[in-house]
């Protein structure tokens, strides 16, 4: 065996490394996202907007927090992160376990699938609106931001 032919990438390596492209993109769009929030604290006020719905009515929407959850889930600060967005902690889990899924099937060479029936999205929903709900009456003060 040559030296160029050690060197070489192995048969299918180039149309693996192709097809990882897209998900490779997205991972580095979230992760640059993860660094700017990390560097740029949203509990000092001016950096972020203000969320409209909080501003104009004083209900907390399902994402108020998200951002102050981000920065400490990025610093690594779980319990802070879990204070400030309960639902936005679940959310990175979810994304990184769909993420990988996503990579995995791609080096295979097989399409991404996710198939959420009714019933699955009426349940996310009926969580989100329940997480809404609790987090906007007197006892669920504790998943204010």
């Amino acid at each position: 065996m040559t030296a160029e032919q050690e060197t070489a990438a192995p048969a299918g390596a180039g149309p693996a490394l192709r097809r990882l492209a897209v998900p490779l993109g997205v991972l580095g769009s979230v992760a640059a996202a993860f660094a700017y929030v990390a560097t740029v604290d949203p509990n000092e006020p001016g950096h972020y907007p203000t969320c409209p719905l909080l501003y104009f009515t004083g209900v907390y929407c399902p994402g108020c927090g998200g951002l102050r959850s981000a920065y400490a889930f990025a610093h690594g600060d779980l319990t802070t992160a879990l204070g400030a967005n309960a639902v936005a902690v679940v959310g990175y889990g979810l994304f990184a376990v769909l993420w990988v899924l996503w990579a995995v099937r791609a080096v295979r060479g097989r399409p991404p699938r996710i198939e959420l029936g009714r019933a699955q999205l009426w349940a996310v929903g009926a969580v989100l609106a329940l997480f809404t709900l609790v987090r906007n009456l007197p006892f669920g003060s504790w998943l204010h931001p």
